[in-house]
């Protein structure tokens, strides 16, 4: 009895809890950012499907602009701001995809845009922030580095701090994921999708559940910086001292906006080992001919875990969406990763 009044009164304050996106806001960001982005297609293979056990949907955003999820989040922020702070440019700090994004996106709006990046970020990102009209500033690479030297620039120039996933627009725009998915695949039982700071998972587990109730949303994330699932077990918002992944886009960690969502909505962290992920992109290559940077392909790691297949509670999830959120590979280190799993 007790246990049944505790499960009531946690979904009565889920209902009452204010997140930073909601359904509306994830419907407005669709119509926002409708004519910029690219619907991008769901894949299946039998073949994978027999390895799994499971009827398997993956939602490709490795074809999205900018080769990544990303950049949904950063063009619904871009294109919400009003023309006098938009004239001023926009500021991030990040590693990798969310950098590319912001920049495409601030092309777009033909505005300035103020990427400080850390010294060790994969060439290719870097490159693509380049390509797409970024002005690159350098930085060391830790925390406190990245967001000292962002708020220098936004001192100087007047710059919109666009942060990579802790902000309601960004929430809101990686969202519109679920919304493309199930209208692609009406009949899922649960999504896949990778963790780090949160942005992704967060929109992606407030439209699916506020359109299907009873869809279980995974969480996929590297052993090497499992803060994530240390969080959720702690609840409160765990940090790690040290990261050490290949998978170079998940080594952020919960921010104050993506937390309260993480903690209600995902329903489970499933957490896996560098060789795993790295199986993962093998197969992605292989069966789906599909080039998926580390942090994209943990989806389906994850699925086909150990951690996953001999769980009984999960046995009724018999058709899975996986969110490939990227597609930017640094092709010297994948290669060598392949050859460290030999």
């Amino acid at each position: 009895m007790e246990a049944a009044k505790f499960s009531t009164e946690l979904e009565s304050s889920k209902q009452q809890t204010n997140y930073a996106a909601d359904i509306s806001s994830i419907q407005e960001a669709r119509d926002r950012i409708g004519p910029y982005i690219d619907k991008t297609p769901v894949l299946s293979s039998s073949s994978l499907n027999i390895i799994a056990g499971r009827t398997l949907f993956f939602k490709c955003e490795i074809f999205q602009k900018g080769g990544a999820f990303k950049f949904r989040g950063a063009c619904n922020a871009v294109f919400s701001l009003p023309v006098d702070l938009a004239d001023k440019g926009v500021v991030t700090h990040s590693s990798g995809n969310h950098a590319a994004a912001l920049a495409l996106a601030a092309k777009l709006r033909g505005i300035p845009a103020y990427i400080v990046i850390p010294k060790n970020a994969p060439i290719c990102k870097v490159e693509n922030v380049k390509r797409y009209g970024g002005q690159v500033i350098w930085c060391e690479p830790t925390m406190q580095e990245r967001e000292s030297v962002s708020a220098k620039v936004q001192e100087e120039t007047g710059a919109v701090l666009i942060h990579p996933f802790n902000d309601g627009r960004i929430i809101s725009g990686q969202g519109t994921i679920s919304l493309e998915l199930l209208e692609q695949v009406a009949q899922l039982d649960a999504i896949v999708v990778p963790i780090s700071g949160g942005g992704l998972i967060s929109g992606v587990a407030v439209a699916a559940k506020a359109l299907k109730p009873n869809i279980l949303i995974f969480a996929a994330e590297p052993k090497g910086a499992d803060d994530a699932a240390r969080s959720k077990a702690a609840g409160h918002i765990v940090t790690l001292t040290e990261t050490k992944t290949i998978a170079d886009g998940l080594r952020a960690y919960l921010g104050d906006l993506t937390w309260p969502i993480v903690r209600d909505l995902v329903d489970e962290i499933i957490v896996v080992e560098e060789g795993e992920i790295v199986e993962a992109m093998k197969i992605c290559y292989e069966i789906l001919k599909l080039a998926v940077e580390p942090s994209g392909a943990i989806g389906l790691a994850a699925v086909l875990s150990h951690q996953f297949q001999d769980n009984m509670r999960w046995s009724h999830c018999q058709n899975i969406g996986i969110v490939l959120s990227g597609g930017n590979v640094d092709l010297s280190v994948l290669w060598e990763s392949f050859q460290k799993a030999h």
